[in-house]
């Protein structure tokens, strides 16, 4: 998990990963995309590399890369206790029960001809 955690922490191999979400791609476009200079795309390609977020396949003289998310696991595994933990489902739950509660109540006054009104 703190392979993971370093290697997504640069904005540039965050943008890679982001690049590689839906297909392949070889290391030449994925270097097009950005200011900075081929080798230092390289050096990002392979830290994603060892930390297992992308794969390698060399196919004739290109290098194409791809994403491998299920490095991704074991820290949305650990994420995901901040996000119980902020309490929004409970918040949303709370307020589900609160508009079914109202609905309900504005039901219970309303008398039968108005009831008939709402629904013509």
């Amino acid at each position: 998990m703190d392979e993971v955690a370093a290697a997504i922490a640069d904005p540039v191999r965050r943008e890679i990963l982001v690049m590689l979400r839906d297909r392949r791609l070889p290391a030449g476009e994925i270097a097009d995309r950005f200011v900075i200079s081929r080798p230092a795309v390289s050096r990002h390609l392979r830290v994603l590399r060892e930390s297992g977020l992308v794969r390698d396949t060399l196919v004739g003289r290109q290098r194409f890369y791809e994403l491998d998310a299920s490095r991704f696991a074991d820290l949305i595994e650990w994420l995901d206790q901040f996000a119980r933990a902020t309490g929004w489902e409970r918040r949303l739950d709370a307020l589900e029960t609160e508009v079914y509660r109202t609905r309900r109540e504005r039901r219970r006054r309303d008398t039968p001809e108005q009831r008939q009104e709402k629904t013509a």
